[in-house]
């Protein structure tokens, strides 16, 4: 399996190179690292050259090995970089001398990776054995999806667990929504509305990128929340939990320290996937609903049930009697 990391960067250099340090380290090594510079001015440049130089193999991107290609060029934005990174993966944008970039035209193409991961500037993974780790453990999922696009038999997304690091030693982990065995996970609307997938300890097979599309350029912070509703509510894929922690997340992100712009956006598009009516239902049932699950895992639902038929049978007396 050929896996194709994206990191995207601007004006974090030393973030930079704490990611780069740790994609370096893998024990995996058929990786090919795609760096996308949004034309930083702190040196960032300088660490990619200095990575490039300590590590690539220069093997091609056939060959094997840790192959690194790099941009550093203006972008419109955080999904514009990730589309450049992905489109790089699927062979569908090329790679020029000066490491700017631009898109093939009319001309065939081959995908030259088989997943795609999302590993933004400053994060890491967990450990230099993580990539292995995950890439053995497709063998140990039973359940194969059949993708109908290339009729090859692949498992769509899968993920693993993601560190939080809050600064001074402070750390959480992130199961999103699985725990246990490595096994199937289901995600409905509900689970969407209020949450989403983890990016950065996901693996998405490319052909769901020829499938669905790229991310949407027009969103500032949801825009892969809502490529894994179309890909997962919409189109019915699959998705795998292995419990193993992938990634170390900084929380100093722009989707971590704007949570109600967040939030803003995704309702807006809601509004736009959902009848009114529907979500007009899960704005005023969504807590409640929180609430009775998190009585159930704590076993107190029998007693909240009990109260709630007591109540029941005395609304029912009460309308007899009148």
């Amino acid at each position: 399996m050929k896996i194709s990391i994206v990191t995207i960067n601007y004006n974090n250099a030393e973030g930079l190179r704490k990611t780069l340090t740790s994609v370096a380290a893998q024990t995996y090594r058929d990786i090919e690292h795609i760096i996308i510079d949004g034309g930083s001015t702190d040196g960032s440049v300088d660490v990619i050259c200095k990575y490039e130089k300590q590590n690539s193999l220069l093997l091609g991107r056939d060959g094997g090995g840790l192959t690194i290609i790099w941009v550093s060029e203006k972008d419109k934005g955080i999904y514009n970089a990730m589309n450049k990174g992905i489109e790089i993966a699927l062979g569908k944008r090329a790679v020029n001398e000066d490491h700017t970039s631009n898109i093939i035209h009319n001309t065939s193409h081959k995908s030259l990776c088989d997943y795609v991961q999302i590993l933004n500037s400053g994060d890491l993974l967990a450990a230099p054995d993580v990539t292995e780790r995950m890439m053995n453990a497709l063998d140990s999922i039973d359940s194969l999806n059949v993708n109908s696009l290339n009729d090859t038999i692949c498992v769509p997304i899968f993920y693993g667990n993601m560190i939080r690091d809050f600064g001074n030693g402070k750390l959480s982990r992130d199961i999103c929504k699985a725990e246990g065995e490595a096994h199937e996970v289901e995600w409905t609307m509900y689970d969407f509305i209020k949450g989403t997938v983890n990016h950065d300890p996901t693996y998405i097979h490319r052909s769901l990128y020829e499938k669905y599309g790229l991310y949407d350029e027009n969103l500032k912070i949801c825009s892969d929340w809502k490529w894994f509703v179309n890909a997962v509510v919409l189109g019915g894929e699959k998705l795998y939990y292995v419990p193993i922690d992938v990634t170390i997340f900084d929380t100093t992100g722009i989707s971590e320290t704007n949570l109600e712009f967040r939030e803003k956006e995704r309702h807006t598009e809601l509004e736009k996937m959902l009848p009114t009516a529907i979500l007009k239902d899960y704005d005023t049932w969504h807590f409640p609903v929180d609430q009775m699950k998190r009585l159930k895992k704590h076993h107190l639902w029998g007693l909240v049930y009990f109260i709630e038929r007591v109540l029941f049978k005395l609304e029912k007396w009460h309308i007899l009697k009148n």
